[in-house]
């Protein structure tokens, strides 16, 4: 007997919980991907401990792509594209700006919501078979992307209190 089509599938609630928690929602890991960028600031934002490590802003674009690539997958959309480029770690503004950084983090947070609206239709019965001909399946990619935020945030954390102050 099938469940009906009017009760979400408990797999795919407890998917978005794991996604929610990762980003955005309370844990007991501690701080989201979200809450690391919260009050960031420019400067902080741009810094690379060294010159060929990645900044919090490039790591900021990097996590919205792969939301990006999770959606499109899930979607099979061919035609979307990515808002920044190039792909996998766009580029920064030349001239950071605060708008710039904030105008960044508000694109995290769309690719965010798109992703998780298309977790939220995946069909559970095809969640086993490859998002492309060969390669993750969909189930790899949707838990995949909650411990990418995870690995992110340590990043972030870790960058910030690098960060040299003024003293």
């Amino acid at each position: 007997m099938t469940e009906p089509s009017d009760q979400p599938d408990p797999r795919i609630e407890l998917m978005l919980a794991n996604i929610d928690r990762a980003y955005d929602r309370r844990s007991f890991h501690g701080t989201t991907l979200r809450g690391a960028l919260r009050g960031l600031k420019v400067d902080v934002a741009v810094w690379k401990p060294a010159p060929d490590r990645n900044s919090i802003w490039q790591l900021i674009l990097h996590a919205a792509y792969w939301k990006y690539i999770v959606r499109r997958s899930l979607t099979e959309d061919t035609k979307a594209r990515f808002a920044r480029s190039p792909s996998n770690f766009p580029r920064v503004p030349e001239s950071p700006t605060p708008a710039g950084l904030k105008r960044d983090i508000a694109l995290l947070g769309d690719e965010h919501r798109r992703m998780r609206a298309a977790v939220a239709t995946v069909d559970v019965t095809t969640l086993e078979r490859p998002a492309k001909k060969r390669g993750p399946t969909r189930l790899d990619l949707i838990l995949g992307i909650a411990a990418h935020d995870l690995y992110h945030t340590g990043q972030i954390q870790l960058l910030k209190r690098l960060y040299p102050t003024q003293g």
